[in-house]
């Protein structure tokens, strides 16, 4: 009878011990930091490209020849525009989550 008591308070205090060990171990874990550094994110390059130059009307240019080139000229504006717009809602979408991190 008092082998098996015996048994069972070793067993016991060896269950406590390997608890505390484990528990222990799980919480030093815990308890390294690591540091994070956050990168702000690269813009695509598509938007950062340069708007190109508008043409320029000749001086001996027809009215054919003027009419072309305000379409050309409005196309690239509007192109340019969009793109530019693009990239200042890119850019604070990304201001934003990058904020949000920290």
């Amino acid at each position: 009878m008092k082998d098996i008591e015996k048994q069972q308070k070793i067993s016991t205090l060896l269950f406590v011990i390997i608890t505390a060990i484990f528990f222990i171990a799980m919480f030093s874990g815990c308890s390294t930091t690591v540091p994070v550094t956050a990168k702000f994110p690269v813009a695509p390059v598509t938007l950062l490209e340069k708007c190109p130059t508008l043409q320029k009307v000749n001086e001996d240019a027809k009215l054919s020849d003027i009419s072309k080139t305000i379409t050309v000229n409005y196309t690239t504006y509007y192109e340019c525009a969009v793109k530019h717009d693009a990239f200042i809602d890119w850019y604070q979408v990304q201001k934003n989550i990058f904020e949000s991190i920290k």
